[in-house]
Parts: C-alpha cells; sequence; structure tokens
C-alpha cells in the first residue's frame, strides 16, 4: 500500500519542518510506504527552500510549485492530482489538526470505509467571531445544500484512490472539496478530536476568504439562493398589487389620496433593492458559467519534483 499525504502550504516556512517530523513520526507507525506531497501556493518567504531541503534528506518528499497563489482549494486539487496513493491524507502544515489522528483515520478505511473525515469538537486559538460564523455557515450550508455536507469538518481526511479518481475527473473552477467528496458518496465515517492552535505564523484565511469560501460552497451545491430570488420578485409583485387594490379601494370610496414624493421613493428604491439583489444572485451563476466557458487551467505549476520511488513499490 502506498499512502500519499497531501501537504497544501502558503508562507509556511516555521512550520515545515516540526509538520515533517511529526508526520515522519506516525508514518513509521504504519505497514505503507509513504510519499509526501506538498504544494507550493505561491508563497513568498523560504518555504519552497525549506521543502527542498528536506527532499535531499528524504526520498520520500516530492513538491508541486506554483508560478502564483491559487488558493488553499486548488492547491488541495493539485496535490491529489499529483497524489500516487491508494490513500490519500489531506493536512493542513499549520498543525491545527494533529498529524497523529492518521492512525485512527487510516484503521477506519481498513474497516471498508472510503472516505474518512475529521470532526472538530473544539476549537483552540480562534476568536470568538470566527468560532461563530464558523459554525454558522456550516450549519446554513447543511440546511441549504443538495447533499448532506458534515458539520464542522474541514479539508483534513483520508480518501480513498477511487474517490480521488472522481475528484480528478471533476471539473468545477471554484473548488469546494469537502462538498465535492460529500457529493461523490461511497461509504463515509469520521472521528472526533480537538483542534490545536495555530504552531506557528498566521492564519491564510481571512474573513474575506472565508466569504469566499462559504459563497463557493453555497453556490456550488444549492440553487435555494436562486430559488429564494423568485420567490423574492414574486412577493414583491403581490405586494405591489396589495398596495394597488388599496389605492383603488381608496378612490372608489371617496377617500383623499395625495400623491406624495416620499412615498413614490420608497416605493422605487425598494422594487430596485430587490431587482439588484437578483441580478447580483443570477450574476454569481452566470460568472461560473462564464469561468467554465473560458477553460482556463485550473493552476499552472512552474516547477516540480520526480517520485523518488516507482509505483511497483507498492
Amino acid at each position: 500500500m502506498l499512502l500519499s499525504v497531501v501537504i497544501p502550504v502558503l508562507n509556511e516556512e516555521p512550520n515545515v519542518e516540526p509538520l515533517y517530523q511529526r508526520l515522519s513520526a506516525v508514518v513509521e507507525t504504519l505497514d505503507a510506504n509513504c510519499e509526501f506531497v506538498f504544494v507550493n501556493d505561491g508563497s513568498t518567504d523560504r518555504t519552497l527552500e525549506k521543502i527542498k531541503a528536506l527532499r535531499a534528506k528524504d526520498s520520500r518528499i516530492r513538491f508541486v510549485d506554483f508560478s502564483r497563489n491559487f488558493g488553499h482549494q486548488i492547491a488541495v486539487s493539485a496535490g491529489i492530482d499529483h497524489a500516487r496513493g491508494d490513500a490519500i491524507v489531506i493536512i493542513d502544515a499549520d498543525l491545527q489538526d494533529p498529524p497523529e489522528l492518521i492512525v485512527p483515520m487510516l484503521e477506519k478505511m481498513r474497516e471498508g470505509y472510503e472516505v474518512v473525515y475529521a470532526r472538530r469538537v473544539k476549537r483552540e486559538g480562534e476568536s470568538w467571531f470566527k468560532k461563530w460564523t464558523a459554525k454558522f455557515f456550516y450549519r446554513l450550508l447543511r440546511r441549504l445544500a443538495s447533499v448532506e455536507i458534515p458539520v464542522d469538518t474541514g479539508d483534513f481526511r483520508v480518501i480513498s484512490k477511487e474517490v480521488a479518481d472522481v475528484l480528478r475527473a471533476m471539473p468545477e473552477k471554484q473548488k469546494f472539496i469537502r462538498g465535492q467528496i460529500s457529493w461523490i458518496g461511497f461509504r463515509q465515517t469520521f472521528v472526533v478530536y480537538e483542534r490545536d492552535a495555530r504552531h506557528a505564523g498566521k492564519t491564510k484565511y481571512p474573513l474575506r476568504k472565508m466569504l469566499r469560501l462559504a459563497l463557493d460552497g453555497i453556490t456550488g451545491f444549492s440553487t435555494v439562493p436562486l430559488k429564494f430570488a423568485a420567490i423574492l420578485g414574486f412577493l414583491t409583485a403581490g405586494l405591489a398589487f396589495v398596495l394597488i387594490i388599496w389605492v383603488l379601494v381608496l378612490k372608489a370610496i371617496g377617500a383623499p389620496v395625495e400623491p406624495g414624493w416620499a412615498s413614490m421613493m420608497i416605493v422605487i428604491l425598494f422594487l430596485g433593492g430587490v431587482q439588484l439583489i437578483c441580478i447580483g444572485i443570477l450574476g454569481e451563476y452566470l460568472g461560473r458559467v462564464s469561468d467554465a466557458v473560458k477553460n482556463r487551467p485550473l493552476y499552472i505549476v512552474r516547477q516540480t519534483s520526480e517520485p523518488n520511488f516507482s509505483t511497483d513499490d507498492k
């Protein structure tokens, strides 16, 4: 058996070596060959140099170096594309997700599961705002999505070669890996853990990127926003119809009706706001269609290492 460990990295210079040490200790306990696939997502520090230095000492290390920053989800996709394992681990480099959890996750795989993901029961070293927004997003997505996406989970998981093959064949440009894996199906289960604080450095998911990821998740796996736009349009049209009837009734009974600038502006602004909301929702989906039509490559590789052992070693 060959185990691939996919590690997306962006400016993780102080974390590369501690992560490697802990991963090495874990894989030494496993009855399997192993490769570490680092994906350098446009780092501007010495992350790549650290990876190359480790590769000079350990032939199991491979790397994929992007020409620029393409984003975390794209980096994970690239790692899966280049991984050759019968089982593939996805783990971030910040050591918030403990490498030691790989052992019980693989035990679940041996029971016949094709996907084993890690579910967080506690998050250390994060602000209350991030914890609250993450909790809200996962539950909102679960209610809106057309597939069952587990709550309180990230991308830390183990997947089988069969699941990886399906992921490679999925053409989405806006990747939401955990949603795609849920959509694929197969037998899935989880292990629980307490998430540690980041070992060093700063988070690579500020609020802006978190919102982008949330939008990708919702629009990629739910048509509810489109339905909401249609429902809102019908409600607005119904409200306008009621107002028209009300004005006609007042005129019929001879009540004084004074047309006012304020009321007219309120109606115009309200209707205009609803239209803009609906156009914005439609524009988000049309933007995805435009990206698909352009068919640009998902990422561009500046350089990559060659595997240091053949697939016969499995």
